[in-house]
């Protein structure tokens, strides 16, 4: 019921109206995430199911966050003040992503904040602050359907009790309701001002003038002493106690975490 790229076309348009009203400017989204290896492969088998297609756009944990530090790098060079980095993927994932902004933040002027959207989502489909996200259930179907009408086609979801795994779709999402994605939409947007604005009153404090960017050569340098020696406690990097796929499952391709010295560890 939803089009391919959920997670990113979510976050993306939420960001997009966010720098509508509280100013800003939004980067491209990143496709490319994590979600074949570890714990996501276990994932899989269960709740998308051995499919003809994989559809996934997926990179290993050490690419995707490499390429987020570079992409603060260059936020920060060029001279912003604040970064808001916002993930429409959910598992793991986004508490890794806070984990290396934590790394990272000592060496950037700019302030940055990272989060999944569901953080954002306050107080969420049910008003109760609890329903915030799921997984192409009622909340994240309503959020695109507000966002991305042309991405969202409600009459595809099949009646119940169809079996799953039905592509992962959230036993919810037949109530999934426009309006409500509205209000959470609108729910976000306010969340993520009233953040931006935390970060440039933290920046003001705190920013030294001239401000001093970092090069290439000094980020591959905070990675290897930074990154790198934590790179295995990061939780895309872990099994999580989780079953792998059984033996004969696609999901079995990318599902081992290597051991690839100076690459996943030291």
């Amino acid at each position: 019921q939803n089009a391919v790229g959920l997670d990113a076309l979510k976050a993306h348009a939420i960001c997009v109206q966010a720098s509508h009203r509280h100013g800003g400017i939004v980067a491209p989204p990143d496709f490319w995430h994590i979600h074949e290896m570890g714990p996501s492969a276990s994932w899989l088998p269960v709740y998308v199911g051995e499919t003809p297609q994989h559809w996934m756009t997926a990179v290993p944990p050490w690419i995707h966050f490499k390429n987020v530090a570079y992409q603060l790098r260059a936020a920060d060079a060029i001279g912003f003040h604040a970064a808001l980095l916002v993930t429409g993927h959910y598992g793991p994932n986004w508490e890794d992503l806070k984990t290396l902004i934590t790394l990272l933040q000592p060496y950037f002027t700019m302030r940055i904040y990272g989060l999944p959207d569901f953080e954002a989502n306050q107080p969420g489909f049910d008003n109760d602050g609890q329903r915030t996200g799921d997984h192409a259930g009622k909340v994240e179907t309503s959020l695109l359907w507000a966002l991305e009408p042309d991405c969202v086609d409600v009459s595809r979801i099949p009646d119940p009790p169809t079996p799953g795994p039905n592509f992962a779709m959230g036993g919810d999402a037949r109530e999934a309701d426009r309006r409500v994605g509205e209000r959470m939409v609108e729910d976000e947007v306010r969340w993520l001002g009233d953040k931006a604005a935390e970060l440039l009153e933290q920046y003001r404090q705190t920013a030294p003038s001239p401000a001093r960017p970092v090069s290439y050569a000094e980020l591959e340098r905070i990675w290897a002493m930074e990154v790198l020696p934590r790179l295995k406690e990061f939780k895309t990097m872990q099994y999580l106690d989780r079953p792998p796929p059984p033996p004969d499952s696609m999901w079995q391709l990318n599902y081992l975490i290597p051991d690839i010295p100076g690459v996943t560890g030291t």
